[in-house]
């Protein structure tokens, strides 16, 4: 197959108008074509491809003045209406009195740096010089024009200072040529022949014998085709939807509950000390409303709290703070919702569990946002046993997909005994992915629960993290559409 019969019909008209121009804008090649632009500049892509054609863009950048611009070129620069009117040293109050505060503000700061007047015991001193700027010249030069940073005449300090000062505003024009190459040229001089041809086969064309006799566009199987990108559900979501399945399957119940929560269920309920750090500012977002104490179980939990209730506990001691209990937090856990579960729930057996969302006053970085999801669950039944909770959380994980588990002691205040589940992971080593344990009857005395619980928090975004290969848990949250397209929906 020759060249020319690799050649689409759009392809010709663009190499033949090239053939009399030699180059051309898009506007331009679109005239002399008789193709639609995006036509034409589609063809002329396919020739650079061929190597027949080629296709330069240019970025041509030009500046136009702001509104406050405008305004600067009429009346002039703060630091030039106020050096203008300071024939003998001013007090600052004077100048506010004679210009407004912000233009005093603006003018003061600009009048030092460019040595015009200097600021001493609150007094502006002229220094009696004040030639006009870089800056003033090339506000005066647009004259309500759009210009060039060559028209300008300025350098790029200055243009950079007056984006900064937001008195002018940069835009960016692209400007593409198209130009035809010697092989081009060679081929055009051949003769080319434009004829009708067929790109696609249809019921009808064939029905109606219409393709005898036409030319078919030829098709290229060297070029490897554009990546296709379906539909799929994001990562993230995906691998939750994973988690919920898992435990959909061993039994569980789904729980839901309110991102708001009083602090009496997402705090005390749990023998969380009202002292504790966790409560302080810079771990809980404290909202200014405040909710009604639950009667059934406020007076008990404060007697937990004070002295112990009327188990071997000694409490925490002190006087417990009903007002401090009332305030609402956003809740910093979703062991909130499990609690208030089980404390409606007292009557064994119960297995629930709850994937939501959590917020705690965290800098942003790579490993840690203020919101993220937790995997919370609980199981309360006779005879449930520490051992229970590990088998439990070691099935889990070994169901999405990680071979060794182990669990290492940790302290929780309403759990005991508490481990920290960890993964091993090639690479990284052992990763903790949360807290468990088995709760305490400091906990489950006051609401009622006289059987054994064992209760989880699990980190999802950590978890998530690992099985996706990821550094950073920004990009769990971030519009990265390159990355969405590229994401595998499954590991074989």
């Amino acid at each position: 197959m020759s060249i020319q019969d690799n050649l689409t019909i759009n392809e010709k008209k663009v190499l033949l108008a090239l053939d009399e121009l030699g180059s051309a804008a898009p506007d331009q090649l679109e005239e002399k074509s008789g193709l639609q632009v995006d036509a034409a500049m589609q063809a002329a892509f396919m020739l650079q491809e061929k190597e027949l054609a080629s296709v330069s863009e240019k970025v041509l950048e030009r500046y136009s003045l702001t509104k406050e611009g405008q305004e600067y070129t009429k009346f002039g620069l703060p630091e030039r209406q106020v050096i203008d009117a300071l024939k003998t040293p001013a007090s600052l109050e004077e100048l506010r009195s004679r210009f407004s505060p912000q233009t005093v503000g603006i003018a003061t700061g600009w009048l030092v740096k460019k040595g015009w007047a200097k600021v001493e015991n609150g007094l502006m001193l002229p220094s009696g010089k004040a030639p006009a700027g870089k800056d003033e010249k090339a506000l005066a030069s647009f004259a309500g024009k759009t210009k060039t940073l060559e028209e300008l005449a300025a350098d790029e300090g200055t243009v950079k200072n007056l984006l900064k000062r937001k008195l002018v505003v940069k835009h960016e024009e692209k400007f593409r040529t198209v130009s035809i190459s010697d092989a081009g040229t060679a081929l055009a001089a051949k003769g080319l022949v434009l004829e009708e041809e067929i790109a696609q086969l249809t019921p009808e064309i064939l029905k109606s014998g219409a393709w005898k006799g036409k030319k078919f566009r030829p098709y290229r199987l060297d070029i490897t085709p554009k990546s296709f990108y379906g539909a799929k559900i994001h990562p993230y979501r995906r691998l939750i939807e994973q988690m919920r399945q898992i435990f959909l399957e061993m039994g569980f119940t789904e729980i839901k509950g309110g991102i708001i929560q009083s602090s009496f269920w997402n705090f005390d309920a749990l023998f969380q000390p009202q002292d504790h750090p966790a409560r302080d500012m810079q771990d809980t977002f404290h909202l200014d409303s405040t909710c009604q104490l639950p009667e059934k179980f406020s007076d008990r939990v404060a007697a937990m709290h004070e002295s112990g209730g009327d188990i071997a506990s000694c409490g925490w001691g002190g006087i417990w703070d009903r007002e401090l209990a009332r305030r609402n937090v956003l809740r910093t856990h979703t062991t909130s919702v499990t609690v208030k579960y089980l404390a409606d729930n007292p009557e064994p057996p119960v297995k629930a569990f709850c994937i939501d969302r959590a917020y705690r006053r965290e800098t942003i970085d790579p490993t840690h946002t203020p919101e993220f999801e937790q995997l919370e669950g609980v199981v309360m039944d006779k005879d449930m046993s520490f051992a229970d909770l590990l088998g439990l959380l070691a099935e889990f994980y070994h169901r999405m997909g990680f071979e060794e588990v182990r669990f290492r002691p940790g302290y929780f205040p309403y759990t005991e005994p508490s481990v920290e589940p960890e993964v091993y992971v090639d690479g990284l080593g052992w990763v903790e992915l949360g807290g468990a344990g088995v709760f305490r009857k400091e906990v489950t005395e006051p609401l009622g629960i006289k059987e054994p619980v064992l209760a989880w928090g699990l980190g999802v975004s950590r978890l998530t993290m690992l099985k996706l290969g990821l550094k950073d848990l920004r990009l769990l949250y971030q519009s990265d559409i390159d990355w969405l397209r590229k994401s595998e929906v499954c590991k074989i």
